[in-house]
């Protein structure tokens, strides 16, 4: 049995999308049952089929031309037990790194060479060195102020991690940007911890230093393998969501992985991807209807 689940801020998307999907599986000589609703844009439906690959690509392809999020899975197993997010352009909003590089009066050049590295063109480790030797000099107070001027979760980043934590998930903010913001950040959206780097400070200023080890592409999915073996899970257990070229390795070992507004590099690779829909998307493909959200008024960063 396979869970097919649609996803859109659009309603009516949803529902067209429902009788395209329906009619395009159908064809392949599966049977698909009555739709759930599990919330505003977001249906469940069940398939009487075993070929994950051939349905999901039959619903994809039927699909495509709405703005409407899909992905078919087995029903069994969909609820996840470890959650290892990304944090920036997934969790939050923005490149912290980049938004360090516009008090630094050098936005336009760090912002092309992360382009570049979250497209997987430049090897990560690399171009992280690069861009945090160009803030060097930068007064340490202006972490302070960057995280409170310009980072936002995205929508939806407060309830899923909430909801999924309430539901006995681990949740792991795991990322190649800086402890400065995973901190705050891991704390306003409900995360149990987090891993990132560290900009080295000196007499109240950057030095254009980052701490070694650095956290990349390997590194997270360490991560990953740490956090699900302590807890004793497979990595069937986990849904891993990022963005960029240095999360593909957590996405391809995670049971779920999803690229949330994702480089190609990233999408491609990916079980499923969000291209629409907020990040409570996540917690429909696992079967969760919108009852069992954890409320959150505001998306908090304070």
């Amino acid at each position: 049995m396979l869970a097919l689940t649609l996803v859109s801020p659009n309603p009516a998307a949803t529902a067209a999308a429902g009788q395209r999907a329906g009619e395009a599986v159908v064809a392949l000589g599966a049977r698909v049952k009555e739709p759930r609703t599990l919330g505003p844009g977001a249906v469940d439906w069940l398939v009487e089929a075993d070929e994950v690959l051939a349905v999901r690509a039959a619903a994809t392809e039927a699909v495509a031309a709405l703005p409407v999020d899909v992905f078919v899975q087995p029903f069994v197993g969909r609820r996840k037990r470890l959650f290892i997010a990304d944090m920036d352009s997934t969790i939050i909003g923005c490149e912290c790194l980049d938004e360090l590089a516009d008090f630094a009066g050098v936005k336009a050049e760090v912002a092309a060479i992360t382009e570049r590295a979250m497209r997987g063109e430049i090897a990560f480790e690399g171009a992280l060195r690069e861009r945090v030797a160009m803030l060097k000099g930068l007064p340490t107070t202006v972490l302070e102020q960057c995280y409170r001027e310009r980072v936002r979760l995205n929508p939806g980043a407060a309830t899923l991690v909430r909801t999924m934590a309430a539901n006995g998930v681990h949740c792991v903010l795991v990322s190649g940007g800086f402890e400065s913001f995973t901190g705050p950040v891991s704390k306003a959206a409900g995360f149990a911890g987090h891993q990132a780097n560290r900009l080295i400070q000196a007499e109240g200023r950057l030095t254009g230093e980052v701490g070694r080890p650095i956290l990349g592409r390997e590194a997270k999915l360490e991560a990953l393998q740490l956090h699900a073996a302590q807890r004793g899970l497979a990595f069937d257990d986990v849904l891993a969501v990022g963005d960029g070229a240095n999360d593909l390795a957590m996405i391809e070992a995670a049971g779920l992985g999803v690229a949330y507004r994702a480089k190609p590099v990233v999408a491609a690779q990916a079980d499923t991807k969000v291209d629409h829909s907020d990040l409570t998307a996540l917690l429909y493909f696992q079967g969760y209807d919108q009852a069992a959200f954890v409320a959150v008024d505001a998306e908090p960063v304070d």
